[in-house]
């Protein structure tokens, strides 16, 4: 069995863990597959989800969770979108595109991440960049980049955690920026310790 030979519940099944990901930042269970599927038995979704095991569309992950190793709308005749991956929480001392950090890979339109760079979809979490268009939850395109210009908004490994802010330079230091109308939210000023991960270059809105 191959991709370009799943059948019409297959393919939706692929979506419906594809979106369940985007929007609830977990895969579904097989219940809610079930539900979802309009089957009445959990036992006939699990055997979909072994069908597209067997064809290498999704495997378990080390929890037991569900990823998605392609997304069903990047087929091999849809040569206008790339698949990316989606990351989520950073691990403490692993790297952003550890495997387990990836929690499924989504097709983008080559418009937006165009051949030739390499990319990454990031959850946004908090409010801290709200003024910039990016809420709780809204999904970031970065392009996978160790440096940035003043003014851009970069994702940052600092302590092992990934945050995303406004680049400024200042001097030796370097100031990440939060844009946001929470005034909890206040400046790093950094010298060393932290890394540059990416350059964000477009915001995907979470519509759940």
């Amino acid at each position: 069995m191959n991709e370009s030979s799943l059948n019409i519940k297959e393919r939706a099944t692929l979506r419906h863990i594809r979106n369940w990901i985007v929007h609830h930042g977990r895969p579904p269970s097989v219940r809610e597959l079930m539900k979802l599927l309009g089957y009445s038995s959990p036992r006939s979704a699990a055997m979909v989800l072994s069908r597209l095991m067997t064809a290498g569309m999704i495997r378990r992950r080390p929890n037991g969770e569900l990823q998605l190793l392609k997304d069903v709308e990047n087929q091999p005749q849809n040569s206008q979108t790339v698949d990316i991956p989606l990351v989520g929480s950073v691990a403490c001392g692993a790297p952003i595109f550890a495997e387990e950090n990836i929690e499924a890979m989504i097709s983008v339109s080559k418009n937006l991440a165009r051949p030739g760079n390499r990319y990454f979809l990031l959850r946004a979490v908090g409010d801290s960049m709200n003024l910039s268009g990016i809420e709780n939850k809204d999904l970031v395109l970065v392009r996978q980049q160790v440096t940035a210009k003043d003014g851009d908004i970069v994702v940052a490994l600092i302590d092992d955690e990934a945050t995303v802010k406004e680049f400024h330079r200042a001097g030796d230091a370097v100031v990440l920026k939060p844009k946001s109308r929470n005034k909890k939210h206040q400046p790093i000023i950094l010298a060393r310790d932290f890394q540059i991960q990416g350059v964000v270059i477009k915001t995907i809105k979470n519509v759940s």
